[in-house]
């Protein structure tokens, strides 16, 4: 055996190291955030009501016009008190999941989706665009749609054990 032949414990394997756990630090903000958003909604007496101030009515009504598809603010005005819940437990459910690497490239679907349903009324008309953090939840979103949670998740536990029982 050569010396070339022989793993470097160095560099390369900080690089290896740090390349696996990428993933980890985006995974642990959007589930912590999406965590915190969620609950903060379904613990804020105002924002679950139909109308008044901090409402969800009184922000849809004031996001309306100038949406991008106004008709999914007025699918949401059809039962407001309805959609806030759902977004919550939504929310909610899609940052435990990320946060515990479970159906973690479903989860992170269901982050983009509301990411992208709030980016096309909520924040839509913030300018320049890049002042608006709807949009960039949903771009970070999508490395976890396209890699998962191959490390310190439950899929990856659940993999193992599927692959040592075909094994």
């Amino acid at each position: 055996m050569t010396r070339t032949d022989v793993p470097s414990p160095g560099p390369t394997g900080l690089r290896e190291q740090a390349a696996r756990y990428a993933l980890l630090p985006l995974r642990i903000f959007l589930g912590v955030t999406f965590v915190y958003a969620g609950l903060d909604k379904l613990t804020d007496s105002a924002f679950l009501s139909a109308s008044g101030p901090g409402s969800i009515g009184e922000l849809m009504h004031g996001v309306r016009d100038t949406s991008a598809i106004p008709a999914l603010v007025d699918w949401a005005l059809l039962s407001p008190v309805g959609f806030a819940v759902v977004l919550a437990v939504g929310e909610l459910l899609v940052g435990l999941g990320v946060l515990a690497g479970l159906l973690t490239r479903i989860a992170a679907t269901g982050g983009a989706l509301i990411s992208l349903s709030l980016w096309l009324t909520v924040s839509w008309q913030v300018t320049p665009y890049y002042y608006g953090n709807d949009l960039i939840y949903l771009m970070a979103w999508i490395p976890l749609i396209l890699a998962g949670a191959p490390y310190l998740s439950l899929d990856s536990v659940i993999r193992s054990r599927r692959s040592r029982r075909t094994a």
